[in-house]
């Protein structure tokens, strides 16, 4: 299920280029093109969720793919490892919660400090 006025559908799509970080059959990560940190990616399910509001059990599984991916690729991408390095997660939810795109996403970020933002 895709929406085609998505920009990340689009994305998933291969409509707009991006740096692909990895993809598999339910999950595209792909580098964000304004990144706050050394190390900023984003985490889309392919399926397309507007956000963390609409999931359901159905997607427990999509999603727990995606928390489990996110130390082995934050490493690869240049996060330092646990305890000492390490890496941030935000979801932003809906406008209040600062939802630019309604595209269901986790922000990876991490490297060294200090960071424009956060």
């Amino acid at each position: 299920m895709r929406d085609p006025n998505c920009i990340f559908c689009k994305i998933i799509e291969g409509q707009i280029p991006s740096q692909k970080v990895y993809e598999d059959e339910e999950i595209y990560v792909f580098n964000d093109i304004h990144p706050w940190a050394p190390v900023h990616f984003l985490m889309v399910p392919k399926l397309h969720l507007p956000s963390m509001a609409q999931l359901g059990p159905e997607h427990a599984g999509v999603m727990g793919r995606m928390m489990t991916l996110v130390p082995k690729l934050a490493q690869a991408q240049g996060c330092n490892p646990y305890p000492d390095g390490g890496f941030r997660l935000i979801v932003n939810t809906g406008d209040e919660g600062g939802q630019e795109v309604h595209h269901l996403h986790l922000h990876v970020i991490g490297g060294p400090r200090p960071w424009r933002k956060g």
